[in-house]
């Protein structure tokens, strides 16, 4: 926190207060004010130590604290409240109500408090009550008085008492005669004044000098007297020493430039304070060799021990003097001297003096060391408190200063609980307003300790505010009510309304928002309203002021007046409408409203339909034309609220107040679900953005703030989209709900709870526990800009960064990242820890480069490396794994800029698995080496226990199931298992459901089938039951069984395995065995007894649903009746094309399809989603909506299947060319999400699309040659078309395509349509 506004401060005389307290100097000062029923305790100019507030609703009227216990006393009304302090000795200091007592005079208000010796309290109303509050209050002295008291003070002795009424000119002086609890006894004399007494103070001593006690008082008459015991044989205690002529004590040079009366000010430096800040700055100016004459002056006059009087005035004039050897019998002349005659003396004093303004009571007091200040708290009666600081010789010098006093800290803020806060569009100005229809506007300003707020206007309406908007950065605002719309100007102190406007409109208005107009400079606004029936209305705001010029335009009238109604048109069921929020972007008015046009409005269903708008204003016509430009299917229900920011986020939070998700609303994408715990209410949304437009949205709780913000997509990990850094905790300094809370344009934030506005700093510490654990490249680093925090979240990656390499490797372009890992090792050779360059002095058309560039530098590489073997170039352009492991161990030597050290893990496992890689580049092709470096990255990562996922994704399948270099991989995943493959190494590397060689496959599954039997020590048949069942090898499984004579089930087991399961006798009692063995929950054994019944469709539907393994599901019915058997048709089409629509996945539904033999269902698979292409379409799951269900490899195995075979063609044929254009555009968006520029640019860079026919009548689905959407001449073009007595349309039936065989087999010569069309 830089800054705390804890409310607006009473207007009394003791409503502030400050001491020394804990019997250290100046360790801790803790200043205490009230705001209405709540007591505010600080500890610095921005160090809030905890507020108070009070469960009655009459305000508070003054407080004070004890000296010698901390203790602290509020009255409000009758009612006493006595706080005893905790938690000091643990550095946590805080108070606690002790108890609370009523004065005896119920009838009548207690208006001043203060402290005694040993815990007595004075209460002064209509009498004077003396209480001990030692563990319970005991009134133990009382006396009434003929008019209610309005100030009574203990002198610092506690002997005395000043106590005064108001508008009494007599001050009655109370001498405690005894000091015994049972019999408390004072006397009292008067000390008189020619006028009504203002103000008292009690000059701070040691209670124990001799004459100690000297006190001072203002008078009406423009005099400060000064009284002290002089003669202690005198009928009074107390006799008059001086007075001081304030009015006189000024002298300007100018006389007749000034009034007859105007305001003087008085503050007193109490001597001890005055020595202590001379000898401090004399010391400090000596060490740092500055000249001190002005501080050797006042060291001189110090020697004096005088008690200081400083005069004020409201013009700029300061008048300082000193009395010497006060209360001395026979005073000098010289005791009385002036010490400083300042002009231009500013210390913020009103310029116009008035009832509310002219009324400043000052405190005094220097800070504590090292660094010794002189501090002033002048409390403005207007309603604000400011704390001044600087050095004694700076306040007392001469000469012309320009600021002798820096504004530390101004407390101000409201009497209200604070409702809403509106900001302005570039967040420098925001209003807060309460329950009561009363506003204030702050304005940003920059002091000496950072951001900070200041009040510009305050605004009080006779009417209830509805919404309110600024213009011109608060200098104006509007305020809509429930009939009427008015304009006030705020650009002075006190708003003014300046017009008005009266409206009728169908249902509640929901909103007030500012459309975009043509001329930004412009005069003339437009804000706009909706109701609940979606009818609306415009209004044309004319402001007398010039934007351009930044002045105001006397001749100009301000005005307000409706422009147009109009309708929305849409459904009845709309919840709530609001404005989105500009998260610091000025609204643009496009030439034409189109999709890209800015939103401004943004509306919700009961149902969780999102629709955000956009608006045209047409002066000419008296029109307003609006676009609905996105629409968002949540599937959230009675959503409790939702916000939307100008970047085309979306945050919503669901009925019951504790799931937050956050949706991109232009690709209608879910980025980010949280479930908060059910005591966790979410109450409030606010968004901001960094300067190039990256999101950060604060979550509002009763009791704190979270903010997230975006962080890369990830899709290899299937990472978050947004990321908690930081949590803001109130309770601590009040225990106020939050009220609202909105961000500033510098990235502060402001919450509101009661009365009081906290500003919090926009640094972030990278030692936070949110920070550490996003793994963020701090280096060093103690803290962050929370913009530059969001940039290394979600900046542009370097590209030696894992990720892109990774995006790289699944784009296609492995020459590139071995150029960067070569680079990248030439660079850490000679790094020194400072820069590295993100693009590795690499050009970046490198990676722009078109396919066919790539295949020339592919060949000449191939060339190059058919040499390597009389080439000892150490940069022969290939990964080896003698340079990977030279990289690795360089990257574990020193940090890498902007790679944390898990993204350096990452990155050394990525270079593994690229040098393991190399080494079978002649032997497979390119979709074999992705599968290749992400399983082998899988298991690296596995192995290092930074791997959460139990398998590969379908992703890393689907590149192996398009792979014709499969018994490659075959033999290297059996490699990796030490040729031990088990059906788990099977189901996490995915092999039977890539491996297309239906003959290779039973072979592998049977070898799956042998290491289930050997993996025990026992070898039970039990568990390879199932695998020898699928392959139909009873005999095999009947052997194994006789060779378990330790198994208690071998004689049952063997004698039933040799029947003849033929025999329907036989089928029947297989099937009541696994029937029985279902009930027992042997899910797996049971599944061998359904096939050694032939019920090939319960095993698979046991492995699927009880399992839960489709995998398996899948292999034993590929195994069992081969991939054109119907169990397996019926497996994809009933269990794993609604499971893909489901989930979202695009991979697996594209697998499914290929699998049936419906190739150009597997394409649009690729860029439609999934639950549209099924006849019976399954409603998609929250996941389905996720940003990982559109990966950006899609748009790449697309390209690679679009023109395959004739059936690609026709699939990619019957996606519309505008479907295509926004799947690249939308990718393109993913990269750049995810850190890629690159590779954002150069997919749309070189992109082609399909030739349209020139004939656009003809239909999409009627094109007779595919072969003609092709722009470039392929080689070959398999014909794969189905018969046309299968059906062609939309589900997964039809015909079945073979699968891809292994090697490359020669077709027919007929099936072959070359690249000339013969």
């Amino acid at each position: 926190m830089i800054a705390v506004l804890p409310g607006k401060p009473q207007a009394t005389l003791q409503a502030v207060c400050t001491t020394e307290w804990n019997g250290k100097r100046l360790i801790f000062v803790p200043k205490l004010y009230i705001s209405g029923n709540a007591l505010v305790i600080l500890g610095g100019p921005h160090q809030l130590i905890q507020t108070i507030y009070h469960d009655d609703t009459q305000i508070l009227r003054a407080v004070a604290i004890d000296k010698e216990t901390g203790k602290i006393a509020t009255c409000s009304g009758g009612k006493i409240h006595i706080y005893r302090p905790y938690g000091q000795n643990e550095d946590v200091l805080k108070w606690s109500l002790q108890y609370s007592f009523c004065v005896t005079d119920k009838d009548f208000d207690a208006y001043t408090l203060s402290w005694g010796a040993s815990e007595e309290l004075l209460v002064g109303s209509t009498a004077l009550g003396l209480y001990q509050t030692t563990e319970q209050e005991a009134l133990i002295w009382r006396c009434e008085l003929s008019s209610p008291v309005a100030l009574a003070v203990f002198s610092p002795g506690s002997g005395l008492i000043a106590s005064t009424a108001r508008y009494d000119r007599l001050l009655k002086l109370w001498r405690r005669l005894s000091y015994g609890s049972d019999d408390v006894r004072f006397d009292f004399s008067y000390l008189s004044h020619p006028a009504a007494i203002t103000g008292i103070h009690w000059r701070t001593s040691d209670p124990y000098e001799q004459g100690a006690d000297v006190l001072y008082t203002i008078c009406a008459d423009n005099k400060v007297r000064v009284w002290a015991l002089t003669d202690p044989h005198a009928s009074q205690v107390l006799q008059l020493w001086v007075d001081l002529d304030v009015q006189t004590s000024i002298q300007p040079r100018n006389l007749d430039s000034l009034p007859a009366v105007h305001p003087r000010y008085v503050l007193f430096i109490d001597s001890h304070d005055f020595i202590a800040l001379a000898k401090a700055g004399l010391q400090a100016a000596t060490i740092a060799g500055q000249e001190k004459h002005a501080l050797e002056h006042l060291y001189e006059i110090s020697e004096r021990t005088p008690e200081v009087c400083v005069v004020l005035d409201n013009r700029g004039y300061m008048s300082a003097w000193g009395f010497e050897n006060v209360g001395s019998r026979a005073r000098e002349p010289k005791n009385v001297f002036n010490i400083a005659h300042i002009e231009n003396f500013n210390l913020l004093l009103p310029q116009t003096a008035s009832h509310s303004t002219e009324c400043i009571k000052f405190l005094s007091f220097c800070t504590g060391a090292p660094l010794m200040k002189y501090a002033v708290l002048a409390h403005h009666f207007d309603g604000r408190i400011v704390w001044l600081e600087g050095s004694i010789d700076d306040f007392f010098d001469p000469s012309p200063r320009r600021a002798r006093l820096q504004v530390k800290s101004l407390w101000t803020g409201h009497e209200g609980s604070i409702k809403k806060m509106v900001r302005t569009v570039s967040g420098k100005a925001l209003i807060s307003r309460t329950n009561d229809n009363e506003g204030i506007i702050w304005k940003q300003r920059q002091s000496s300790d950072g951001m900070a707020l200041s009040r510009a206007s305050f605004l009080d309406s006779p009417e209830h505010i509805h919404r309110t908007w600024l213009f011109v950065e608060g200098r104006f605002t509007v305020n809509l009510h429930h009939h009427s719309i008015s304009l006030w100007d705020t650009r002075n102190y006190e708003a003014k309304q300046m017009a008005r406007c009266d409206f009728q409109l169908l249902g509640r208005p929901l909103c007030l928002l500012e459309l975009p107009y043509q001329d930004e400079t412009s005069p003339k606004r437009f804000l706009a309203t909706i109701s609940s029936h979606m009818k609306g209305i415009v209004w044309e705001v004319c402001l007398p002021y010039d934007v351009k010029q930044e002045q105001t335009e006397s001749h100009r009238q301000s005005a307000i007046m409706q422009h147009c109604t109009f309708d929305l048109g849409i459904a009845t069921d709309v919840a709530f409408v609001i404005p989105v929020d500009p998260a610091g972007s000025t609204p643009i008015l496009a030439s034409i409203l189109d999709t890209f046009s800015q939103d401004i409005a943004l509306s919700y269903t009961e149902s969780g339909v999102l629709h955000t708008w956009a608006a045209r204003v047409e002066t000419e016509k008296g029109t307003v034309d609006w676009l609905m430009t996105s629409k968002v299917d949540t599937g959230v229900d009675r959503p409790f609220l939702t916000s939307g920011s100008s970047t085309r986020k979306i945050a919503l939070i669901n009925s019951a107040r504790n799931g937050l998700t956050i949706w991109d609303s232009r690709s209608g994408q879910m980025e980010f679900s949280k479930d908060y715990s059910p005591q966790e209410t979410v109450q409030d949304l606010d968004w901001t953005s960094t300067p190039d437009l990256q999101s950060i949205l604060a979550v509002g709780f009763p009791h704190k703030v979270i903010v997230l913000a975006q962080i890369r997509y990830d899709y290899l990990d299937k990472g978050p989209a947004w990321a908690p850094i930081r949590e803001i905790y109130i309770r601590e300094s009040t225990p106020h709900p939050i009220g609202d809370s909105t961000w500033l344009g510098s990235g502060n934030l402001v919450i509101g709870a009661g009365t009081q506005l906290f500003v919090y700093d926009k640094l972030i510490t990278t030692s936070d526990e949110m920070i550490t654990d996003l793994s963020l490249p701090v280096h060093g680093h103690a803290s962050f800009d929370i913009f530059d925090v969001v940039a290394l979240l979600n900046g542009p990656l370097p590209i030696y960064h894992p990720q892109f390499l990774a995006q790289c490797i699944l784009a296609g372009r492995m020459p590139q990242v071995s150029k960067i890992i070569i680079s990248l090792n030439t660079a850490l050779k000679f790094f020194d820890g400072d820069h590295l360059d993100s693009l590795l002095s690499l050009p970046a058309e490198e990676f722009f480069m078109n396919q066919q560039d790539l295949a020339l530098a592919a060949s000449r590489k191939e060339r190059h490396s058919d040499y390597a073997d009389f080439s000892h170039d150490e940069d022969s352009g290939s990964v080896t794994e003698e340079l990977a492991a030279t990289l690795n161990e360089n990257l574990a030597k020193f940090p890498v800029p902007y790679l944390s050290s898990q993204e350096q893990m990452h990155l050394a496992d990525i270079i593994e698995c690229v040098a393991t890689a190399e080494k079978h580049r002649r032997s497979m092709d390119e979709n074999a080496m992705r599968y290749l470096l992400f399983v082998r990255q899988h298991l690296v990562r596995k192995a290092q226990g930074r791997k959460k996922q139990v398998g590969i994704t379908w992703r890393e399948i689907a590149w192996a199931f398009h792979s014709g270099s499969q018994d490659i991989l075959v033999d290297l995943v059996s490699r990796h298992y030490n040729g031990r493959v088990l059906w788990e190494h099977a189901r996490e590397s995915g092999i039977f459901m890539w491996m297309s060689d239906i003959d290779a496959l039973r072979t592998q599954f049977e070898i799956i089938a042998r290491n289930e039997y050997t993996k025990t020590d026992e070898k039970n048949p039990i568990d390879c039951s199932l695998y020898y069942m699928a392959l139909k090898k009873k005999t095999v499984l009947l052997g194994l069984w006789r060779m378990a004579a330790w198994n208690r089930e071998q004689s049952s087991t063997q004698k039933f395995l040799a029947n003849n399961f033929q025999e329907h006798r036989w089928k029947t009692a297989a099937l009541k065995n696994a029937y029985a063995l279902l009930g027992k929950r042997r899910f797996e054994y049971a599944a061998a007894f359904f096939l050694l019944a032939g019920n090939l469709r319960d095993a698979a539907n046991v492995c699927a649903q009880q399992m839960q393994d489709i995998q398996l599901a899948i292999a034993i019915t590929r195994v069992y009746e081969g991939d054109n058997g119907p169990v397996l048709h019926d497996l994809l089409e009933d269990r794993v094309l609604p499971m893909a629509a489901f989930e979202g996945n695009r991979w697996l539904a594209m697998w499914a399809f290929w699998m049936l033999g419906r190739r150009d269902m597997a394409v649009r698979s690729l860029i439609t989603p999934v639950y549209t292409l099924l006849s019976t379409p399954e409603t998609p799951s929250q996941e389905a909506r996720s940003y990982l269900a559109t990966d950006p490899a899609l748009v790449v195995l697309y390209k690679q299947l679009r023109d395959k075979s004739l059936q690609t063609l026709k699939g990619a044929s019957q996606i519309s060319p505008r479907t295509e254009w926004e799947f690249v555009i939308q990718t393109a968006r993913l990269y750049d999400r995810m850190g890629c520029d690159l590779l954002a640019l150069d997919l749309v860079r070189n992109w082609e699309f399909l030739a349209q026919p020139k004939d656009t009548l003809q239909p999409m689905t009627q094109i007779l040659d595919p072969r003609k959407m092709l722009r470039r001449r392929s080689s070959l073009v398999v014909d794969d078309l189905p018969s046309p007595r299968l059906p062609a349309d939309k589900g997964a039936g039809g015909a079945k395509g073979g699968p891809t065989p292994t090697a490359w087999k020669e077709p027919d010569a007929n099936s072959l349509l070359d690249s000339f069309g013969f």
